[in-house]
């Protein structure tokens, strides 16, 4: 069963255009020029219960402003969507008791007020049962680790344990859809991964459908079995995560550690990318040269202890993807 569908979507802008100088500033504000910006062209696309979608694109691709009509916060220009069954244009309201989101720069959370009175607020907005809100909010600090934090004032919280607040902010009325629009930007290494153990598990044991855009890889990566790239506004790519690296994956990056050290390596057919005194690290362009023929001059120079095969990055393939769009 589908709990979003989006037909022909569409999101006009006009933006006023002022061009330098005075005397252009004078007949600015007599007659004032505009521009029409098309931040989504005719989207469609359908996401089915309990799914981790990501959404991804670059800067001004139209990710932000998508979500923003899907919860009722922008009005389409054209287009069809539902959500839940609600039309978020009409219904925003009865919408918003069963959808939940997260803007990783808008944050939710009272900055003075620790997250306790909040999460108490909320419960209020929502109507909720107090019996039950407290159950919920208890899953809700063990899973988030929040415990200690749910009385210190948000401008006290690290980045980190403010975004695990945030979230479970956004799920106390228990949504059945969640968007998290840049969840993990700012956050290091550690922290995004707690956020992405999180989301995780809401999606496989909560059986919460997430909608995810994140310019971070690694959250696409490790979560998304589905991906949807959109570039200006258009839809360049559905499909499964792992489609999309094997459709669009044009090298290799192999490793290679060696009994002894490596002085000397004269392999024409890639190009070296790191290099210590017992391994290297060799990109290879597959479409121009195989892996065996690698192998098989490195067994033949070396005496080879290790050899790792990685595929590149997943943000090197997306980057490709843009660049062809944009030839």
């Amino acid at each position: 069963m589908n709990v979003i569908e989006v037909k022909n979507l569409a999101k006009e802008f006009q933006i006023k255009q002022k061009r330098a100088g005075l005397k252009n500033g004078l007949a600015f504000l007599l007659r004032p020029e505009y521009k029409n910006i098309k931040a989504v062209d005719d989207l469609s696309f359908s996401v089915s219960r309990g799914e981790l979608l990501a959404f991804i694109g670059p800067n001004g691709a139209g990710k932000s402003t998508t979500i923003k009509m899907l919860t009722g916060i922008l009005f389409p220009s054209s287009g069809h969507i539902n959500v839940l069954g609600f039309d978020p244009t009409k219904e925003r309201q009865k919408l918003a008791y069963n959808i939940g989101s997260v803007f990783g720069q808008k944050p939710q959370l009272w900055y003075h007020l620790p997250a306790i009175d909040t999460y108490n607020l909320l419960a209020r907005i929502y109507e909720l049962d107090q019996r039950e809100y407290k159950k919920h909010l208890a899953f809700l600090v063990e899973a988030f680790e929040i415990g200690d934090l749910l009385n210190t004032p948000v401008r006290k919280l690290s980045l980190g344990q403010r975004m695990r607040c945030e979230i479970a902010a956004s799920l106390i009325h228990k949504p059945k859809i969640i968007f998290l629009d840049e969840p993990t930007i700012g956050l290091d290494v550690v922290a995004k991964q707690h956020i992405r153990e999180v989301i995780k598990y809401l999606n496989e044991k909560e059986k919460v459908t997430i909608f995810l855009t994140s310019h971070d890889a690694g959250d696409i990566e490790s979560l998304a079995k589905r991906t949807i790239i959109v570039n200006f506004g258009k839809i360049i790519f559905d499909g499964p995560t792992d489609t999309l690296k094997k459709n669009y994956i044009k090298s290799k990056i192999v490793e290679l550690v060696t009994e002894d050290p490596i002085e000397n390596f004269q392999f024409s057919g890639g190009t070296i990318i790191e290099k210590g005194k017992f391994d290297i690290k060799v990109e290879l362009d597959i479409s121009k040269n195989s892996i065996d023929k690698l192998l098989s001059f490195a067994v033949e120079n070396f005496n080879i202890k290790d050899i790792n095969i990685f595929d590149p990055p997943l943000e090197e393939i997306i980057a490709d993807i843009y660049r062809a769009q944009k030839l």
